[in-house]
């Protein structure tokens, strides 16, 4: 067989492999896309509309939250003790805070789904997060269109929702929305 012929066979191949794959990767990224929107479609609009208020008891005891005064850019993340991907997720949360600052990012962290306070105060120390954490219940929760943990929500300096996503984040992720947001 000379290289030509190699080369000639070895391209028959790939075609092939191709008309295979094509189709096969194309209906898995339409399931994938119909899923999220199918579960994105209650969420909070991301197209610049103003966020709920959003006023709950903080996990130190005092009340806490977020309203139309809030002078940067927050990353509102709604999280349960129970969820791994939140447990995932947590510390991209805490790095994302330190990469941008506190002067820069507001990161405001709503339990939802505990049982006590002790359970999400474990939650917090375990995973060393240091910023407001708020108690949430089912009432902010539907307000914020909340149907799966994590949700988070990026808001603008003027308390408009910029962007929206569930489910686990990268840090590289998280940065750039927030970036964008600003």
């Amino acid at each position: 067989m000379t290289p030509q012929q190699s080369h000639a066979r070895k391209d028959g191949r790939l075609r092939g492999r191709l008309k295979r794959w094509l189709p096969e990767t194309l209906f898995f990224l339409v399931i994938v896309a119909g899923i999220h929107l199918w579960r994105t479609a209650d969420m909070l609009n991301a197209s610049g509309e103003p966020a709920p208020p959003l006023t709950l008891p903080a996990l130190d005891g005092n009340q806490g939250g977020l309203g139309p005064d809030n002078p940067k850019t927050t990353l509102v993340y709604f999280f349960a003790p129970w969820c791994s991907w939140c447990a995932a997720s947590a510390h991209n949360i805490r790095n994302l805070r330190d990469w941008r600052g506190e002067e820069d990012l507001g990161v405001v962290l709503v339990a939802l789904s505990y049982q006590t306070r002790g359970e999400v105060r474990a939650y917090i120390e375990r995973h060393e997060l240091d910023m407001p954490i708020l108690l949430g219940t089912r009432t902010p929760a539907a307000d914020w269109g909340v149907q799966v943990l994590p949700t988070y929500y990026l808001e603008d300096s003027t308390g408009r929702v910029v962007h929206r996503d569930y489910g686990y984040s990268t840090l590289a992720g998280l940065w750039l929305r927030s970036i964008l947001a600003d």
